[in-house]
């Protein structure tokens, strides 16, 4: 039980030091942001280009 809460106590110093980091970073913001932005902007152009040009027999 011990170990446990020092595990999440180090895990939380290190999230916490991370995240300093992180957000005083511009360029590392930049590059989180485009990422996050790309996880929805690719998925959804490529169901756009899947029923848009499925053919249409194999449509059930």
């Amino acid at each position: 039980m011990v170990l446990a809460f020092v595990v999440f106590a180090l895990y939380g110093v290190f999230a916490a030091t991370m995240r300093v980091q992180v957000l005083g970073r511009a360029k590392v913001m930049m590059r989180v942001r485009r990422s996050f932005a790309a996880t929805y902007v690719l998925p959804a152009g490529r169901l756009a280009l899947e029923t848009r040009w499925l053919p249409r027999d194999t449509v059930s």
